[in-house]
């Protein structure tokens, strides 16, 4: 359903709480700063009855509380909330600057830490110094969440190390990998199997169940990636395993 003359959007229900915007059907950076602004807008006006607002790829989930949203005349809750959404996206408040946090990642790169590293040269026809250069030289931006808690996409990968993923998934990728997947780059959060580069692995801790906020990246900030070297690496674990 189109959502207004313009709007840069389309809205569409999924179940009976959550309504979902559409930006786009790539994942791409214009995209999804579409999405991240989306979300801040909303989050200014506080509009009432949200219960949560989920970003994504190209799309932006609003969980909604349904009997606050039932309309008077027997409209259906989302089709109320669609059409006051498109109320406040067509009279938009004055753009406030929400460019996320800058959280700095350390990562060792190679060897032990990250087995892929030669492979994503030779395909990008440069020495492994130069992988890791490209790749902390890059600015880079919390698309979404997915795939496992506090597993983060990121976009602003150097088009250069954009690599295909891996034919063979493994089975077992360990946790704070750092790795490349078409044109993103993300890390692992905990042991799981994956089919992503692995080039390097950070020390520090994606997610943590028991810590508020659970995630240590969220949606919407920006990443920063810091070589390191083994040394600084266990220095960097051996507190969190005490």
């Amino acid at each position: 359903m189109s959502a207004g003359a313009d709007p840069g959007f389309s809205i569409e229900p999924l179940g009976e709480t959550i309504l979902l915007m559409r930006f786009g059907t790539q994942v791409d950076a214009a995209v999804n700063a579409h999405v991240h602004a989306a979300a801040a807008m909303l989050r200014k006006v506080e509009m009432p009855g949200l219960l949560d607002l989920i970003p994504a790829g190209a799309s932006l989930a609003l969980h909604y509380d349904a009997v606050f949203w039932a309309g008077s005349n027997g409209e259906p809750p989302w089709q109320h909330l669609a059409g006051s959404l498109r109320a406040v996206f067509a009279s938009p408040p004055a753009q406030t600057t929400d460019k996320g946090r800058v959280i700095e990642v350390p990562v060792c790169y190679g060897g032990e830490y990250g087995c892929d590293l030669d492979t994503v040269a030779s395909h990008a026809g440069i020495d492994a110094a130069c992988v890791i250069e490209q790749h902390c030289a890059g600015h880079y931006r919390v698309a979404m969440l997915g795939f496992a808690p506090g597993f983060p996409y990121l976009l602003g990968l150097a088009p250069l190390l954009h690599m295909p993923r891996r034919a063979q998934p493994r089975l077992r990728v360990p946790a704070g990998s750092v790795a490349i997947g078409g044109a993103q780059t993300g890390i692992y959060p905990r042991e799981l199997p994956g089919g992503w580069h692995l080039i390097g692995r950070t020390p520090a801790t994606l997610f943590d169940a028991e810590a508020r906020p659970p995630s240590l990246l969220a949606p919407g900030d920006r990443v920063r990636f810091r070589a390191i070297d083994a040394i600084e690496f266990a220095a960097i674990v051996e507190p969190n395993t005490r």
